[in-house]
């Protein structure tokens, strides 16, 4: 068999986790068996903080990328032209078998745009998930990207549903699990070591935690808009005179905070966005997520803890089916109460998603390796 080229892309915080499993299922592959991947690691720099990227690579044990594009940030179709401009020719120059990309970041639509011009086949890792909002830039990078790919990989039984509906054939579409589980699951053990509450002093004197919550608010349109961003405001100030607010916060984010009329309550914390270790231990001894991310809605579904779901949808419905997730509207009353609710109940457990297993990435590497 000859031997297979594999270009892989990385652009923003989200992608690192999910490309660190699959650079480990590549090295394993090549240790023990034959055809031989090669496979190299773009990072366009979409995310443009160089020392959150890297301290991320390094925790993560993904290979240093082969090359850093340097993108930067933009407007969405500034961004997504740019990658695609500095993207053309390395596919020109290596001509891999296949591009994979991950998720629904502008680099994910840009680099699977500029590889089906050229015939090179796209790979989609966490293809066909839908939230049904054409409002969210990410669910239009979705659907495109999932046009335009060859070989289709979905997290859960959703996604197939979904991509059936908008015709893509089903010789395509593969359910491997999630990708981003197989990190969690990895690097659980080591993320429990971290220091971050006895650094960010929610230890209770007795080195173990004390009772907090965890919040994390991104999405443009919870952060851009001065009266939603005001009415969570309001109710997060309301549900820190229950329990403790740790929110790692974006400098853009804080920005609009600071803007508002209304002052987050000193029972709100907030602090530098955090690396992904002192992320993941944070989160798994928390009480509860407050959060508008996709992925922390699985990554709290796999960790027992309960998840509020700051938004009108989903693109992951199996959290709230098989997990601990619940959406809630950004209303001031629903919110609090949701939170009140949530933090009585205590721990919650759901039904492991199908494939959740750590070995989501073996699966993406044995059928790449079936159909070359």
């Amino acid at each position: 068999m000859e031997n297979i080229k594999i270009i892989s892309v990385v652009g923003a915080r989200p992608n690192f986790m999910k490309i660190a499993s699959v650079a480990d299922a590549i090295n394993a592959h090549n240790t023990s068996r034959k055809p031989f991947i090669g496979h190299l690691i773009i990072h366009t720099g979409q995310h443009y903080d160089r020392k959150m990227s890297d301290l991320f690579f390094k925790e993560l044990g993904i290979p240093a990328p082969d090359v850093n594009l340097g993108v930067g940030s933009g407007s969405h179709a500034v961004q997504t032209a740019e990658i695609m401009r500095r993207f053309e020719p390395l596919l020109l120059q290596h001509r891999p078998d296949y591009v994979l990309v991950v998720g629904d970041v502008n680099s994910t639509i840009a680099c699977a745009l500029v590889a089906a011009k050229l015939g090179i086949r796209v790979v989609h890792v966490e293809a066909g998930l839908r939230s049904f909002d054409r409002t969210m830039p990410e669910e239009i990078n979705r659907v495109l990207t999932d046009a335009i790919s060859d070989v289709l990989f979905i997290t859960e039984i959703s996604a197939e549903t979904n991509l059936l509906r908008e015709g893509v054939a089903p010789e395509k579409i593969h359910f491997v699990g999630n990708v981003m589980i197989d990190t969690l699951l990895k690097h659980l053990e080591k993320a429990r070591q971290s220091d971050i509450l006895k650094r960010l002093g929610l230890t209770n004197g007795k080195n173990s935690a004390a009772d907090y919550a965890v919040l994390t608010l991104h999405r443009p349109s919870n952060v851009d808009h001065p009266g939603t961003l005001q009415t969570i405001v309001d109710a997060l100030n309301e549900v820190a005179g229950h329990v403790p607010i740790v929110f790692p916060v974006h400098p853009r984010t804080r920005k609009a905070i600071g803007s508002l009329q209304r002052d987050l309550s000193p029972n709100v914390l907030l602090t530098e966005p955090l690396s992904y270790l002192d992320f993941l231990r944070l989160m798994a001894d928390s009480r509860l997520v407050l959060t508008d991310s996709g992925g922390i809605q699985e990554e709290t579904t796999v960790l027992g803890v309960p998840c509020l779901t700051l938004r009108e949808n989903t693109e992951r419905p199996v959290t709230i089916s098989h997990g601990t997730n619940r959406l809630v509207p950004l209303q001031h009353l629903e919110i609090v109460e949701a939170a009140q609710q949530a933090l009585h109940n205590g721990p919650v457990s759901g039904r492991m998603p199908e494939f959740w297993d750590g070995r989501s990435a073996e699966r993406i590497v044995a059928v790449l390796e079936e159909l070359s």
